[in-house]
């Protein structure tokens, strides 16, 4: 066999030829840009509807061995997701907006106590070293003028905040995509592979539907996992902070539950809102609250996560870090949710070639 048929030389060719298109793609990027508004434009229509796909086939499949038409079976998945839906907005969305309302209203007191800390850390700041006095002084200036130009920018929070409703209406409106594409990814997934399978030549088409099969597997694992993992770590934050007696307690703990889906940095970023109204409510309540945070994520890392999700993904923790640190730089907070499951996914199919050319190292 000459040294142009080896495999591993075809690889090298094809990485040469990826690179070259991708020079040429660099050079000419605006044969690129209509591409990249239609990605922007379907992205997150697809997201939603691919996230709630993997949540509802397993009830379309167990209601199609139940011997329910797959249209039936469609529409019970839809209604499911509006019952679900519903009740959330019918039995918390009032105590949410109450729980809202009232950490506005207490938002004043909160900026009366940041003063009066900042007045008496002036008053006896002559107790402290000579450096600590000039750093508290420092700092005291600085936090107080935040303060007050926060203060003074209420009416453009508002105004914001009014904005921001107004683009999260016009997102749902955007949204309405979704059923539709839904509904095509629950009646035709079964096509997909096959699909994508009848592009290869036949000795690899069992190769390509083994892939293909581990992928889906590895992100309905990680979706579905994520999901429950995620409700249950806010269960708990939401009773650890009932049984301390924690103001807004359901509104935070929802928080950390949606926030939890952000791989690593997710904990981190939930304790912040909830160590903060601690604080302000009573000083010794923000101890009890990395407390909480910390028992929920031992139970989550060492029980749950292991028992729902398994070692499907089976991605080291270091290997997390840069993952997110780079997704992050890369492409900012999407990237960050995204990367693991696309990294999971691109560890599958590396595998499967990897495995493939060692059972045949000669092509």
């Amino acid at each position: 066999m000459s040294i142009v048929e080896k495999r591993w030389f075809k690889g090298m060719i094809a990485i040469l030829l990826f690179l070259l298109i991708l020079l040429l793609l660099n050079k000419n990027q605006y044969i690129l840009t209509p591409i990249v508004v239609l990605l922007k434009t379907i992205f997150l229509p697809f997201v939603v509807a691919g996230i709630l796909f993997y949540l509802c086939r397993p009830l379309v499949e167990w209601l199609i061995k139940k011997k329910a038409p797959k249209w039936a079976a469609i529409l019970t998945a839809y209604a499911a997701i509006c019952l679900f839906f519903f009740g959330v907005i019918r039995l918390v969305g009032p105590i949410i907006t109450d729980q809202l309302e009232r950490f506005m209203d207490n938002v004043p007191a909160m900026f009366s106590t940041v003063n009066d800390f900042i007045a008496y850390i002036q008053e006896n700041r002559n107790t402290f070293p000579n450096f600590v006095q000039e750093g508290l002084v420092t700092a005291s200036e600085e936090i107080q003028s935040r303060l007050e130009s926060s203060g003074g920018k209420i009416a453009s929070g508002i105004l914001g905040i009014f904005g921001f409703i107004g683009g999260f209406i016009n997102t749902v409106f955007y949204l309405v995509l979704v059923p539709f594409i839904l509904f095509y990814m629950l009646k035709d997934s079964h096509r997909f592979a096959p699909s994508v399978a009848m592009f290869f030549p036949r000795s690899k088409k069992e190769h390509v539907l083994r892939i293909l099969k581990e992928m889906d597997k590895t992100i309905s694992t990680y979706i579905q996992g994520q999901m429950l993992v995620s409700v249950i770590v806010g269960v708990l934050l939401f009773i650890g902070y009932l049984l301390i007696g924690l103001n807004y307690s359901l509104v935070l703990a929802m928080f950390g539950m949606f926030t939890n889906v952000i791989p690593f940095l997710g904990p981190y970023i939930a304790v912040i809102p909830a160590f903060l109204v601690a604080l302000f409510q009573k000083p010794i309540l923000a101890l009890y609250v990395a407390i909480i945070m910390l028992v929920a994520q031992q139970i989550e890392g060492n029980i749950i996560s292991p028992n729902i999700m398994g070692k499907s993904l089976n991605i080291h923790p270091v290997t997390i870090i840069v993952l997110i640190l780079t997704a992050g730089n890369l492409v900012g907070i999407i990237g960050v949710i995204f990367v693991i499951p696309a990294y999971a996914i691109v560890k599958v199919l590396v595998v499967n070639i990897v495995k493939i050319y060692r059972a045949d190292p000669e092509q």
